[in-house]
Formats: C-alpha cells, sequence, structure tokens
C-alpha cells in the first residue's frame, strides 16, 4: 500500500490520550490523531521520530494523522486501521493463495451482532475475515494484545458463529514491523482473549501471522510467521 508522497516528519512528545498525542512538527508543538487504541509504550517513546500525515475535515479536532514511527532499525506503522487495507489489498493482488478464488471483496461486514473487517465471496461461497493490528514484538516474537480487549474476544466468538452458518472463517494477525519472526497471543495482557483464540482454532477458524515491509513510502504484508504457545516462546521471558 503506498503511503503518499505528503508525510512530514515530527519529534514525538507525548501520549495524552488514547487517541491523541503531542508531536513537534516545524518546530510547533501540535495535537496528533492516534489511530490505535493499543498502549504501545514500546514505540511511543518520548523524543522518538515519527512520521504524519496532514488531514483536513470539518469536524476533525487535529491537523495530523500519525502514521509511522522510526524505531531506529525499521520502522512500524501505528495506525490500527491498516491491516484491514492491507490483506484486503493482498488478496485482491493475489499474494495471498489461502484465499485465492473469491470474486468479490467487501469490507466492513455486519455479522451478527458484530463487525467483521472483510467478507470473501466466489462460487464457493464465502469468507469472513477479521484482521489484527499488532505493534507489540519482544524477542521477536509479535504479541496481540498489548491490552485487554473485550471486543477482539467478540470477534473470535463472532468467527465461530460464521463457521456454524456454513460460511470460513479467518484471523489474520498483521504485525505492522519486520522485526517479528513468529507470533503469539499476550497471554498474560488478556488471557480471554488467548483462550478465544484457542477455542476458535478449535473449532475450525483459520489463523495466520504476517509481519510487515514498511518504509516511508508504502507498507505491505511480508512474510508468514508460525503461531506459537505463548508459554512456549516467552514463558520465562
Amino acid at each position: 500500500m503506498n503511503l503518499g508522497g505528503d508525510l512530514e516528519e515530527g519529534i514525538f512528545l507525548e501520549r495524552v490520550n488514547r487517541f491523541l498525542a503531542r508531536v513537534e512538527v516545524n518546530e510547533r508543538e501540535v495535537g496528533v490523531h492516534v489511530a490505535n487504541s493499543g498502549r504501545m509504550k514500546e514505540l511511543f517513546v518520548p523524543g522518538s521520530r515519527v512520521l504524519v500525515r496532514p488531514v483536513t475535515g470539518e469536524h476533525r479536532k487535529t491537523k495530523f494523522d500519525l502514521v509511522l514511527v522510526d524505531m531506529g532499525s525499521a520502522l512500524a506503522s501505528a495506525d490500527a486501521r491498516m491491516p484491514n487495507a492491507l490483506v484486503a489489498e493482498a488478496v485482491a493482488n493475489g499474494h495471498l493463495q489461502q484465499f485465492a478464488g473469491y470474486l468479490e471483496i467487501r469490507r466492513e461486514v455486519t455479522f451478527g451482532d458484530s463487525r467483521l473487517d472483510l467478507m470473501l465471496e466466489g462460487p464457493g461461497g464465502r469468507c469472513y475475515i477479521e484482521a489484527k493490528s499488532v505493534t507489540l514484538v519482544e524477542k521477536g516474537v509479535g504479541l496481540f494484545p498489548d491490552a485487554p480487549t473485550a471486543r477482539g474476544a467478540k470477534h473470535l466468538r463472532t468467527l465461530e458463529a460464521v463457521l456454524e452458518a456454513g460460511h470460513r472463517a479467518a484471523v489474520v494477525f498483521v504485525i505492522q514491523r519486520p522485526d517479528a519472526s513468529q507470533f503469539a497471543t499476550s497471554d498474560p495482557s488478556d488471557p480471554n482473549l488467548a483462550d478465544a483464540l484457542r477455542s476458535a482454532v478449535a473449532a475450525g477458524v483459520e489463523a495466520y501471522a504476517y509481519n510487515c515491509q514498511v518504509t516511508e513510502q508504502l507498507i505491505r504484508l511480508d512474510q508468514s510467521l508460525p503461531i506459537r504457545p505463548y508459554a512456549e516462546v516467552l514463558g520465562d521471558a
């Protein structure tokens, strides 16, 4: 996905609340919208270089969106809206062979009382997909979530209901940075989410994880990563 050429450099100063940060842009302190409710303490370090996008709109409270964080060795995407678009783009371009053969891609679809990210439809039926944004990486392991998320567990239960209705269901964990080589649920952060994923997979929900190539010009899904139990990869951390 092309990020465009309008990104501006800034210095991260402070996260004010879940959706607002203070950033120095062009030697001025400005409010920047954070489209991510995760804690992201490992990324939001005062003094870090960030890339923001100017945004206009009648109802906007801030004039910028936070897009990328410079980790020093690599860039990370901070926008939790991105995985939906990244997975849709990869499916459309034929880069995810497990989802080949579907003729229609719809985003933001309702199933029961949940809104899921994608619905694919083709001669073989429907496939509902939930794409989860992952920004936390420890010792090369992408971890989700970094804070309790009742909504995340609800989506996984909805995917089980999708199966019961006779459709295909999948969750894709998108680690929005390049430095993860495997993925695990962050059991200490949210044991309910971890239990919900185990239940969903046991019921037949497909689970996938990918890291991302991230530059100042583009972000795209990169490598497919193994999904491992937390206790196996970080249980002694």
